[in-house]
């Protein structure tokens, strides 16, 4: 009687104690998932990074129903200022891997800076998901296996926009930033045309703000072409559509570009029937997942969301879509035998990794522009969807 007394007194103490070592166990295996955001808080890409920043959280929201948790682990975003400024992100990412033990890092918003941050991703073998960074060499010539991107790049860009003004008879000068950006998105773009012939490429300083120099040697380039003559602009911030003041309708040139946030689509008001392909426009795509975005967004900010506001809701769509996929485990090769060739629904419709460079295969827009009244705006309005499968996108990394 009294061995099986001592029993159960020893029970009553070890199951309280092996309860609170379970728990133990529980709690540092549901240890908080950290992921670094990295992207244009300042600096002159500042409007696209705080749209990016705004889609990632309401992704993040929409993806997980609310929680912040996948898989019992709780989301925890540690955001950073690149500032634009490649040697900054690069510090910034090293510092979010090495000192803030991010598991996953997300951005950051320009081309320069992704193309710094690459090399310290595959330094620390961690995955770094590009949003919304363009460049072709980001997937391309620079990839290396811990990098997916859900933006479009320059390609996917380039031949939407071909498909808009690729005519015979027309002669084409392209005007953009000299940077990876600018540069590959010209390359991208002569590559993609069939019939019309680039006669000019006219490369300026970032910052520019006036473009009397660039505009005379577009002008000189196209004006005694025969033909139709088109000055098609490739540019983030700024203003460069002030070449339109220079009167290039005298020469009978016109301006053609791609689509663009919000406050740059005022400019194209002065523009009714410019053609081109855009990524992104809160009104075209008809899925769940924009519709809800659309609300939340009006509801919230009293406004539509924009661009990469769209962009930064795929990015933490995909990642919490993978994060389930693997339970939580954010090793590296776990994530990428996960993420190659994975599909996920966005405000865009659906978009998949390619498994050989990580690129999303995505939808563009082909649209024309249109003038509404009470519109703060130009209305890019819907010609067709470009689907994915449409275009042929050129794998142009090493591996």
């Amino acid at each position: 009687m009294n061995r099986t007394r001592t029993l159960r007194r020893a029970a009553a103490i070890a199951l309280p104690a092996l309860a609170l070592t379970l728990g133990a166990v529980a709690s540092a295996a549901a240890k908080d998932l950290k992921v670094a955001l990295l992207y244009s808080k300042s600096g002159p890409l500042e409007p696209y990074g705080k749209q990016t920043a705004t889609g990632f959280a309401l992704g993040l929201e929409y993806a997980t129903g609310g929680t912040m948790m996948v898989n019992g682990r709780k989301l925890v975003v540690i955001e950073k200022d690149t500032q634009g400024k490649p040697d900054r992100g690069r510090a910034l990412l090293t510092e979010a891997y090495a000192d803030d033990k991010v598991e996953v890092a997300v951005g950051p918003t320009s081309s320069g800076v992704a193309l710094a941050m690459l090399p310290v991703a595959e330094e620390f073998k961690k995955i770094l998901l590009v949003e919304p960074a363009v460049a072709d060499v980001i997937t391309g010539a620079k990839w290396n296996r811990y990098i997916f991107r859900t933006s479009r790049n320059s390609t996917q860009d380039a031949i939407s926009n071909a498909v808009a003004i690729d005519n015979e008879n027309t002669s084409i000068a392209t005007l953009a930033q000299d940077y990876a950006f600018g540069r590959d998105g010209v390359k991208a773009f002569k590559e993609a045309l069939k019939k019309a012939k680039v006669v000019h490429e006219e490369y300026l300083p970032i910052k520019t703000t006036d473009f009397t120099a660039g505009a005379q040697r577009l002008f000189d380039a196209l004006k005694d072409k025969p033909g139709r003559k088109i000055i098609f602009i490739i540019w983030a911030g700024g203003n460069p559509f002030k070449i339109a003041d220079l009167d290039p309708k005298r020469y009978g040139i016109e301006i053609s570009s791609g689509g663009n946030i919000l406050p740059a689509l005022a400019l194209y008001k002065a523009f009714p029937g410019m053609e081109g392909s855009i990524y992104y426009y809160y009104e075209i795509p008809k899925n769940k997942e924009n519709t809800w975005l659309v609300a939340e967004h009006q509801k919230r900010f009293k406004s539509p969301p924009d661009f990469f506001t769209a962009g930064g809701m795929s990015a933490a769509i995909a990642l919490v879509d993978a994060l389930k996929k693997t339970g939580g485990n954010t090793d590296a090769d776990k994530l990428i035998a996960t993420m190659e060739g994975m599909s996920f629904d966005t405000p865009k419709g659906k978009m998949s990794f390619r498994k050989e460079d990580h690129q999303a295969m995505q939808s563009m827009y082909h649209f024309k522009i249109k003038v509404k009244e009470g519109v703060k705006w130009a209305v890019p309005e819907l010609v067709r969807e470009i689907r994915a499968e449409e275009m042929n996108i050129p794998i142009r990394n090493k591996r």
